[in-house]
């Protein structure tokens, strides 16, 4: 039986609805205050429509436009909630970026397949040696070549992953679906 559009949402259902793990819903009310299920007894979590709403613009802007938390934070502050919960309905008004509006760090958007590169750090030229074969009466003996470092990973790298993998999973889903209505 399926809910009202008014009614209250659980924390399952509101997971399922948007395709996102019920632990990234508890991660985003951390980072972005304007999520405020009501709470019963014992933690249960309930969400208003509105609520539904704000997540739903939230995802669209991280998983579908490839903002960062921060930039959806920035445009949460400046363009607020009302903006947000219906960004991610078709014709609605999309955040613009105005010139030269960059961060310091880090660009708040890129494109898919920058950001892609970016991740897992493709924009930087390789470092190759210069020749493979050795000069002419040069010494066959070779150094060891270097071990390159493994940069840990910060919480931000984990988070553009875990987007990526989303994103692919919703790839292969569109693809199943394309086979399975060829197949038809």
């Amino acid at each position: 039986m399926d809910k009202s559009p008014d009614a209250f949402r659980t924390i399952s259902e509101v997971a399922d609805e948007l395709d996102v793990p019920q632990h990234v819903l508890r991660f985003w009310e951390s980072r972005f205050p304007q999520i405020k299920p009501m709470k019963r007894a014992g933690g249960r979590r309930y969400y208003r429509p509105d609520d539904v709403d704000l997540l739903r613009g939230i995802r669209h802007l991280l998983y579908g436009e490839g903002y960062t938390i921060r930039g959806v934070q920035r445009i949460l502050r400046e363009q607020g909630p009302k903006f947000v919960q219906s960004v991610w309905q078709p014709g609605a008004a999309q955040p613009s970026a105005e010139p030269g509006d960059e961060t310091s760090d880090e660009s708040e958007q890129l494109a898919p397949d920058q950001a892609a590169r970016a991740l897992f750090g493709l924009l930087k030229a390789p470092h190759a040696p210069e020749s493979e074969s050795a000069p002419a009466g040069a010494s066959t003996e070779r150094e060891p070549a270097a071990v390159p470092s493994t940069p840990s990973l910060t919480h931000e790298h984990v988070r553009r992953l875990q987007s990526a993998l989303h994103e692919l999973r919703e790839c292969r889903q569109l693809i199943d679906q394309a086979l399975k209505d060829e197949a038809a």
